[in-house]
């Protein structure tokens, strides 16, 4: 059987488990005419005729695909939409085991970063790293709350290297790519099949290492050992190191001690979350990207109304613009507060704070803040406190150490596992996502 009829095969399972899960309607006008075109890293290629088609997928019928892709039970955990000639669904190259050079997403530029004040110190950090690896901030340690653009300025130095600088071998992964590539190393040396040393070839013969969200190695002391002795040698050969992370180094507690102080040597850069005016220029940004004219006063409304995320910002802006497109309509105040399903008038609103988050889920739930707090593992409480612990991360810009103490002393590794647990079930479970939207509704109208 050849590769593409593979493909077939396992799309025709998904495509029988959609087709019970997504509207009769919304499956024959958009499902059914995707086509697989590849597999990479469990996640599915699904190429689409237009991006219009696309973008509906992706607005409407996004979490019941997940669904079918992860309840079809072949292997496969995502799917990605490519449309030919789009620049927005392009295949991504990935980091595979082999490949030293790899190419980030071309789309995440300095050019294509918005500076404000909020960011302007670590951009200035980034740009300095990407104009002289090795020599300057070495390593650069990058650290902020979730959708603040950590991401966009690791591939934007990666990117700037690799245009400017093409002699050099550049390495942008992720840490559970790392970690991946560790376990399946040490896997494969048992048998004999030599993948340890490729491992270690692959990570440590370049010139630029980037690695993004070491926060999840938390505990997992095997792979800060392989990840020690690689640093080790690069540094020793003044090859540039970039690394990223949701909290500063010192918070990482159960990351080893000699790993933490290696990075506290370099350069610890925050991006703290936009103001009003940089997510206004954010979202215009993002408008002129999707080549659509939306009015200021917009803008201003959905930043107002949104919270620090950047991720957040652009899936506003995009139920907007699709609703335009729906419509057929220009974008006005009253369609985009139509589209949110949201008052335009929330200048009163007052800030969120941990303890509105706390009170709006204990409301939603009918529990009291004393069970909510405790360490009773009732399901019921569990999931409650897990949600809360996800909102907090979501809607505010606190620290993980602190959004642990909020929820009553919770450590860090708790909150992590709590905060992607959910983000987890959002993916394949419509209740979740009811739950966690509805609690943040709640929040925002105190």
């Amino acid at each position: 059987m050849t590769e593409k009829a593979q493909f077939e095969v396992l799309w025709e399972k998904i495509k029988d488990r959609a087709a019970k899960l997504i509207s009769p309607m919304s499956f024959d006008a958009f499902i059914v005419g995707l086509e697989p075109a590849d597999i990479v890293n469990k996640t599915i290629y699904l190429k689409a005729e237009t991006e219009f088609a696309a973008d509906t997928i992706s607005l409407r019928h996004a979490d019941k695909l997940r669904e079918a892709v992860v309840t079809a039970d072949v292997g496969l955990q995502d799917f990605a939409l490519i449309v030919d000639g789009s620049e927005e669904y392009v295949v991504r190259e990935t980091d595979v085991i082999g490949e030293v050079s790899v190419k980030p997403d071309k789309r995440f530029t300095f050019d294509s970063f918005v500076v404000g004040n909020s960011n302007k110190f670590v951009c200035a950090a980034a740009k300095s790293v990407a104009s002289a690896p090795g020599e300057n901030f070495n390593p650069l340690y990058i650290y902020g709350g979730t959708g603040l653009g950590k991401t966009h300025l690791m591939q934007a130095i990666a990117n700037e290297i690799a245009e400017k600088k093409p002699s050099l071998k550049v390495l942008y992964t992720t840490s559970e790519k790392f970690l991946n590539d560790y376990v399946e190393s040490l896997y494969s040396s048992k048998k004999g099949e030599g993948k340890e040393a490729r491992f270690r070839n692959h990570y440590r013969n370049v010139d630029v290492l980037l690695i993004d969200d070491i926060q999840f190695w938390a505990g997992k002391y095997g792979v800060q050992e392989a990840f020690f002795h690689t640093f080790n040698e690069l540094f020793s050969q003044n090859k540039q190191i970039v690394i990223s992370s949701d909290c500063p180094a010192k918070d990482l507690t159960t990351l080893e001690e000699r790993l933490r102080t290696r990075f506290e040597g370099g350069l610890i850069a925050d991006i703290q979350p936009p103001d009003l005016e940089t997510k206004i220029a954010i979202l215009k940004r993002k408008a002129l990207e999707k080549k659509y004219l939306v009015p200021d006063d917009v803008l201003a409304f959905l930043a107002k109304t949104s919270d620090s995320n950047v991720r957040t910002l652009e899936g506003r802006l995009n139920k907007v613009i699709f609703a335009s497109k729906l419509r057929e309509e220009p974008i006005t105040m009253t369609l985009a507060a139509t589209a949110l399903e949201q008052a335009i008038n929330v200048e009163e609103q007052e800030e969120v704070t941990p303890e509105a988050i706390i009170r709006a889920t204990c409301s939603y739930f009918s529990i009291t803040k004393e069970d909510l707090l405790s360490r009773n593992k009732r399901q019921e409480l569990v999931r409650a406190r897990q949600i809360c612990i996800y909102l907090m991360c979501d809607m505010l810009t606190l620290p993980l150490v602190s959004v642990g103490k909020e929820m009553g002393g919770k450590d860090h590794s708790t909150v992590i596992y709590a905060r992607d647990k959910v983000a987890d079930l959002m993916r394949v479970n419509d209740k979740i996502v009811k739950d966690v939207n509805d609690i943040r509704s709640i929040v925002l109208k105190q």
